[in-house]
């Protein structure tokens, strides 16, 4: 199946959920990421500010932002910039979703975990994401852990076709389970 098939089945999917089963979801995942040994042993940790088909972070952001360091990406041209979560300097940016406001940005050398949105993942930590490339470009050069989360339909047991540009995900985790992947260093 190729990226743009899944992604028309898994929008045809989320399009069926109740805010309820939305928020069951995001809690379930959420409370599985804060138990993981990654989340555990970070300090600075790189989240997603929830678009409305996504698992929503803001309870999470809310529980969490004030005992870690939480930084939020905000578009940049084709590329995001890392800022740090605070409530009060969140403004409506790029494709709807809210960003941190200032020049205050931080290298991604700075952040040890990165818990990536995405549109699908497989076995192998590949993910599907939203066709622009903005995630790909920033984990390329990051050697912090990257956490992709969803929905358990996200999760495909089938390979997904990875591009050479597809940056793999350390672990992902949906509502019943946490895939810890072991990738082969060449």
């Amino acid at each position: 199946m190729n990226k743009e098939d899944i992604r028309n089945r898994i929008e045809a999917r989320k399009a069926l959920l109740s805010e309820a089963e939305k928020t069951e979801a995001a809690d379930s995942v959420f409370q599985r990421l804060e138990r993981s040994a990654a989340f555990l042993m970070a300090e600075s940790v790189l989240l997603y500010h929830s678009l409305p088909d996504e698992l929503s972070t803001r309870r999470f952001l809310e529980k969490w932002g004030t005992r870690k360091h939480f930084f939020l990406p905000r578009v940049n041209g084709v590329n995001l910039d890392i800022l740090p979560y605070s409530q009060s300097t969140l403004r409506m940016g790029a494709f709807h979703i809210e960003e941190p406001q200032g020049d205050n940005t931080v290298g991604i050398d700075q952040i040890e975990m990165i818990v990536v949105p995405g549109v699908a993942f497989d076995r192998r930590g590949n993910r599907v994401g939203r066709g622009k490339g903005y995630y790909d470009r920033l984990l390329a050069s990051s050697k912090a852990t990257k956490i992709g989360v969803g929905y358990d339909f996200q999760f495909f047991a089938e390979d997904i076709d990875a591009d050479p540009y597809d940056v793999a995900m350390d672990v992902v985790i949906t509502q019943s389970q946490t895939l810890v992947i072991h990738h082969t260093r060449h």
